[in-house]
């Protein structure tokens, strides 16, 4: 059994600005900690709602022998480009620079983006990206044109596309991070232990891990399985509604291994504690466990839109690292699903009060 917080608020009369707080500019996480491993951590007692300082060094001693830990091993691509336009008139000529972030794969050489500024980017219009020393490297068509900067993208097709990107992209760092990118964020906004290329944004609770600290888990009886979500853009969209119950999340790809359906089904039959490291891993396993509906999980991909909010009923996860979201964003409605909304918030205070810092660069919380 998983748990449920004890409050058992449902979803349908609870407002987006449920959700919301005020965050001093100063507390928001502009640069990574000195060494990965050093971060703060609120620890989180779902049972009586206490809460304690504590650091991520002492994760490892929060787990029990016999936990089942799960990372989500996706690796994040550099998405932000910038190109230039070709107009589509009788004649081509360049015209401006234009951002261009790729959020979602959509097929062969397709690409869903967000363009800005988007008014002046139609459908039909091509647009090349260079790189540093001015050599055009990708080429695409606009082929769809969408809401707030959509658009489909169609690539020429190159032999090694992820290797241009790494030549020519950026790290997309979230808009909240107020500076471009640098050398060490290719490193930095990236988990040890990433490996599937896919991300347009990074599994922030992953970012504290060490190669040390994960053989300290290991070595303390913990097992350890990985998940794959490549996180989409759509963590930081803005909710566009007033109601949590007409949110309707992006898409977002998953894959679960036969090895880590076979772990968690073991820790299942077995009662034991099954904890997510941040809020991918959660959505793709009670997506996995919802999908399955009581029968064993199976090793697939597919694709996810699960929302989770107050009122939801956890199957699998016991146990969740995290960092701290954004304020009226679905993820911290998640974290109040497994939680509590007045515990969650009454900790999201006390961070506060102690100076945590927040974000992806920030400070985690362990709710258990």
């Amino acid at each position: 059994m998983t748990g449920q917080p004890e409050e058992h608020e449902a979803s349908a009369g609870l407002r987006v600005a449920d959700f919301d707080f005020d965050l001093p500019a100063e507390l928001i996480a502009q640069q990574p900690p000195a060494e990965r491993g050093l971060s703060r951590m609120l620890t989180v007692s779902r049972a009586q709602g206490t809460l304690r300082d504590t650091s991520f060094a002492q994760f490892p001693s929060l787990l029990n022998p016999g936990d089942l830990l799960v990372l989500n091993d996706t690796r994040v691509i550099p998405a932000r480009l910038y190109a230039r336009r070709t107009l589509v008139r009788d004649r081509e000529e360049p015209s401006g620079r234009i951002e261009v972030m790729l959020t979602e794969p959509a097929g062969e050489n397709r690409w869903r983006a967000l363009v800005k500024p988007g008014r002046k980017v139609a459908v039909g219009e091509r647009l090349v990206f260079p790189s540093p020393t001015g050599e055009f490297m990708l080429e695409a068509e606009v082929v769809e044109r969408g809401n707030f900067g959509d658009r489909l993208l169609q690539f020429k097709p190159v032999e090694d596309f992820f290797g241009v990107l790494e030549r020519i992209g950026h790290v997309p760092l979230p808009p909240y991070i107020h500076r471009d990118d640098a050398d060490t964020d290719r490193e930095r906004y990236q988990t040890v232990y990433s490996h599937e290329r896919g991300s347009v944004a990074a599994p922030t609770a992953g970012l504290h891990f060490t190669p040390e600290i994960l053989d300290e888990i290991t070595a303390s009886g913990v097992e350890i399985a990985r998940v794959t979500l490549h996180v989409g853009l759509g963590t930081f969209a803005p909710l566009r509604v007033e109601r949590v119950k007409d949110i309707r999340l992006h898409r977002e790809h998953y894959t679960l291994s036969d090895a880590t359906a076979d772990a968690l089904n073991r820790a299942t039959s077995e009662g034991r504690r099954i904890v997510a490291v941040g809020t991918t891993v959660v959505r793709t396993l009670e997506h996995c466990a919802q999908q399955a509906n009581g029968a064993p999980l199976e090793g697939h991909s597919g694709v996810t839109q699960i929302f989770i909010s107050p009122g939801f009923q956890f199957r699998l996860v016991g146990g969740l690292l995290t960092n701290f979201h954004l304020p009226q964003s679905s993820l911290i409605m998640l974290v109040s699903a497994f939680a509590g909304r007045e515990k969650v918030l009454a900790a999201y205070r006390h961070a506060f009060e102690e100076k945590y810092h927040f974000f992806s660069y920030g400070d985690c919380m362990f709710l258990g």
